[in-house]
């Protein structure tokens, strides 16, 4: 059986949609983050970058949430979470899968940890400038969900990590002004109602907390264990 390493609202929260979504078995190892559980001997012996999800399989232990999900993607291929190997799609699907992860999810980590990456003098600017990139970013996503409304569509895998991935932008980082408006990017909006509407989602949102629309009219956690941050 599968295990993923996971903690509430993280990274992992795609992998879970994708396990959910194929009804593929699975069990969790939750993994604390109150108190710098990602970083403890036990979590870095699975994944020694200290970050969440890792993934355990018959082949071995995945991490990077993008590797997580293209290896669900071709181990369960009747799953439909991506378009399999030399299917027509399948260069779009990996174009777009890398970059949410590359460009998107990586952009949001320097949102959310500005002091990770600039000088406290600088914080203001770094996130007015961080905001105008993912801005652009979401504008092309959106635009790419209207070209291709099949290949986003739920349960594929690029709707289980974008829905996420609109939800932290939504929240985080919690001591700034919220800034994300779904009604501006209307595929994407849709994309997010659609997801809402699949059984894996309330299944996932009552797991970690994440209340009854957790992406399109997304609150903080309420976790019945561990911690989101």
């Amino acid at each position: 059986m599968l295990k993923l390493y996971y903690a509430p609202d993280n990274a992992s929260l795609a992998v879970r949609l994708a396990l959910e979504e194929g009804q593929i078995p699975y069990e969790t190892n939750l993994v604390n983050r109150a108190v710098g559980g990602q970083k403890k001997p036990e979590c870095l012996a699975v994944n020694p970058t200290g970050l969440i999800p890792a993934l355990e399989t018959p082949e071995g232990i995945l991490a990077e949430t993008a590797a997580c999900l293209l290896w669900l993607s071709d181990s369960f291929p009747d799953r439909e979470l991506g378009p399999p190997v030399h299917h027509i799609k399948r260069g779009i699907f990996l174009r777009w899968l890398f970059y949410l992860s590359n460009t998107v999810h990586a952009d949001l980590r320097r949102l959310f940890y500005a002091r990770r990456f600039v000088p406290p003098g600088s914080l203001e600017d770094h996130h007015r400038i961080m905001v105008g990139h993912l801005r652009g970013h979401f504008d092309i996503l959106d635009n790419a969900v209207s070209d291709e409304p099949g290949l986003f569509a739920p349960p594929s895998a690029l709707a289980l990590y974008a829905g996420p991935l609109l939800r932290w932008a939504a929240l985080y980082p919690v001591s700034a002004d919220r800034w994300l408006s779904l009604s501006d990017y209307p595929a994407l909006e849709a994309l997010v109602l659609a997801l809402e509407a699949r059984p894996s989602v309330p299944a996932v949102a009552e797991a970690e907390g994440l209340g009854p629309s957790p992406f399109s009219k997304p609150g903080y956690p309420n976790p019945p264990e561990g911690s989101a941050l």
